[in-house]
């Protein structure tokens, strides 16, 4: 069930909260008996304690919630949700104690604590929910975080029940749902239609390749694309990753599923843009059709590119896809993917790397990035690295040798299919949480997309 406020009602209890330089002054407007009991109870408004207040008749009267020091709180994003999870089952208003930014941030981490995984597992009972703050929008905030819970799902679900045909599936489910215009193109069609390096990649699986077209929006709209690296799963093909390294590879459709959850929002939003999401959906397999090391490709936009690793598969599919939208020279065009381990290397797991050539587009997301509590960080498109994606006998490399700047190289490969769009950012997520944290369960993540709506959100003002 997706996330939501509780009405506004006379039975629902007040949370106060309280930073630790608060709890003094407060405790001393209060009567003596709630006094006592907090002195009692030992609670030091520590970030994410919670301390219930009965009422002496029974029941509760009020809830302390802890807010910490200013620099607890800087360490951390959505602390509302910790303390949401040690609340019993009931209904909750935010009484006192929170500016409006952070009412906007506590309501969205609220109920983005909401989420559990439970297809493969009993349903969940029972939870403490929140009115909407006077000052926050609920819908808006409901968008938001069924758009995020969208990415989830599909992250979190094993390919035996999302591979490219169930991808499929779930995206023309998007499209139905806000009366989007949908089409596929499947298998050797891929190969008609001049998308040859997304066939290349999947053909070797028994669920054919396929690319994912949605269009939304009306045509005299500012144009936004958002392309989806989905690699429902990842072997590594002919040089197969070690188990160790295939562990998480249900994840590598992780660009795919945050494309999908953006767009949810977009469209559940009602923005003024002109919408398109492109999905090339493969499984990166093994057989007698596999493609191969030193195979050399032909893209969509007429570069060869040399195969020297086929587990760097992902930027060939978004390349084909890449250079497919930016023959529309759409305003904006966004690619996003589980690209390259050297990313985490650099950012580790929570920070989104972008790449853009604009600078006032990367001023833009790094402002809603610390805005919307969803960290982005810009990376360099070093020109200097250019010959390095350059092999001997192809035009490009898709996997240079020596081991060094590898999600730049990356990013600049990608570069090369896009030269019409008014402006291009791509982001290198992980798409996943390796453990849990407030709002934030072990799992699927939606990384830079709270950062994009908000640059998109620009685009449609404009």
């Amino acid at each position: 069930m997706p996330a939501s406020f509780a009405r506004p009602s006379s039975n629902s209890t007040p949370l106060i909260v309280l930073a630790r330089d608060d709890l003094d002054t407060w405790k001393g407007g209060q009567s003596k008996r709630v006094a006592n009991w907090v002195n009692a109870s030992g609670f030091s408004a520590a970030l994410g304690a919670v301390l219930v207040i009965p009422k002496t008749s029974g029941g509760i009267k009020q809830v302390l919630v802890g807010w910490g020091r200013a620099t607890d709180r800087k360490r951390g994003r959505f602390h509302m949700a910790s303390a949401a999870k040690k609340l019993p089952k009931g209904k909750y208003h935010i009484e006192s104690g929170l500016n409006d930014a952070e009412l906007e941030e506590a309501a969205l981490g609220w109920l983005l604590s909401e989420y559990n995984f439970d297809r493969y597992k009993s349903k969940s009972t029972g939870k403490a929910r929140l009115v909407a703050p006077p000052s926050v929008s609920a819908a808006d905030t409901e968008a938001i975080a069924a758009g995020e819970f969208l990415t989830r799902d599909l992250i979190n679900t094993p390919t035996s029940d999302m591979g490219p045909n169930q991808l499929e599936t779930a995206f023309l489910a998007l499209g139905n749902q806000f009366n989007a215009k949908t089409s596929v193109i499947v298998g050797e069609e891929l190969l008609n239609r001049n998308l040859p390096m997304i066939h290349a990649v999947g053909r070797a699986s028994d669920q054919q390749p396929r690319l994912l077209d949605l269009r939304w929006g009306k045509a005299s709209d500012p144009t936004v694309t958002l392309v989806g690296k989905g690699v429902c799963f990842d072997t590594g093909g002919l040089n197969i990753k070690p188990g160790s390294s295939m562990g998480l590879m249900k994840k590598d459709m992780g660009g795919a599923a945050n494309v999908m959850g953006l767009a949810n929002i977009i469209m559940s939003l009602k923005l003024g843009v002109n919408l398109r999401v492109l999905v090339p959906a493969v499984e990166n397999s093994i057989s007698a059709g596999a493609f191969r090391p030193q195979d050399i490709l032909k893209s969509r936009k007429g570069l060869t590119v040399e195969i020297n690793n086929t587990d760097a598969e992902g930027r060939l599919v978004l390349a084909d896809a890449l250079a497919l939208a930016d023959e529309e020279k759409p305003d904006l065009l966004v690619s996003m993917a589980t690209l390259t381990g050297a990313a985490r290397v650099a950012l580790g797991p929570d920070v989104s790397p972008f790449y853009t050539d604009g600078d006032d587009l990367a001023a833009a997301l790094s402002d809603a990035g610390r805005s919307a509590n969803d960290p982005v960080w810009r990376m360099p498109l070093w020109e200097a690295y250019e010959s390095m994606i350059e092999p001997s006998i192809a035009d490009l490399d898709n996997a240079p040798s020596g081991g060094f700047a590898g999600s730049i190289t990356a990013a600049l490969f990608l570069r090369r299919f896009v030269e019409h769009a008014h402006q291009f950012v791509h982001f290198d997520i992980y798409g996943w949480t390796p453990s849990a944290k407030p709002s934030r369960p072990k799992g699927g993540a939606f990384q830079g997309g709270r950062a994009l709506l908000s640059v998109i959100m620009n685009h449609a003002a404009k």
